[in-house]
């Protein structure tokens, strides 16, 4: 597969299974496909949702595995969504969905910004550089479904946290996952906070 060709030939190469990549990826893009088929999903979010995902998936795998979120995948993410959801909004009946991409990228990634600011140990750099590409897809959903991603991002890095806690009591949980997690689900399932399309 070819993000864990990705993966194994960057500068500090990050080792992990391709069935780590590409089952939960298969999974994912199963659902969304299928969502799109039935008529959940409108044509124009496609593109953006596969790649999204893809990219949610990699630097998933990618910090579980290193504690890293690499600049090849984080930077890389910000022309290849940033296309994508241009062809979105060129598409979209909804006028203003590059404005609420662009202020939700905007919005995401100044929040990410000041927590690591405040707390650099707390919040990595590369959770900061992710977080525009990441605010603009949900922005792009529309604007309400940044405060709910924020939340499940939370939950579900406290709920690993705990897990791994009862395990290894010295170990940490990388806040990537859970953050990538949460936009997954709302990249998914865009109608859960009301898609502005």
């Amino acid at each position: 597969m070819a993000a864990a060709a990705l993966l194994r030939h960057l500068r500090r190469p990050i080792h992990a299974p391709t069935a780590w990549l590409a089952l939960p990826l298969g999974a994912i893009w199963a659902v969304i496909t299928a969502r799109w088929t039935s008529g959940d999903i409108p044509g124009m979010w496609l593109p953006t949702g596969l790649v999204f995902t893809w990219f949610a998936v990699t630097l998933t795998v990618a910090d579980l595995r290193s504690r890293r979120l690499p600049n090849a995948l984080t930077l890389s993410a910000y022309p290849a969504l940033g296309l994508t959801l241009a062809v979105a909004a060129r598409a979209s009946p909804d006028v203003s969905l590059a404005w609420h991409a662009v202020v939700g990228g905007g919005a995401f990634l100044a929040f990410h910004a000041a927590i690591h600011l405040w707390r650099p140990t707390s919040l990595g750099a590369g959770d900061v550089k992710i977080a525009y590409p990441i605010g603009a897809t949900l922005g792009a959903i529309n604007l309400t479904t940044i405060a709910p991603a924020l939340l499940l991002a939370s939950a579900i890095t406290l709920t690993l946290y705990c897990g791994v806690k009862s395990i290894h009591r010295k170990s940490t949980i990388p806040y990537g996952p859970g953050l990538l997690g949460a936009a997954t689900v709302f990249v998914t399932f865009p109608n859960l906070v009301g898609g502005s399309w």
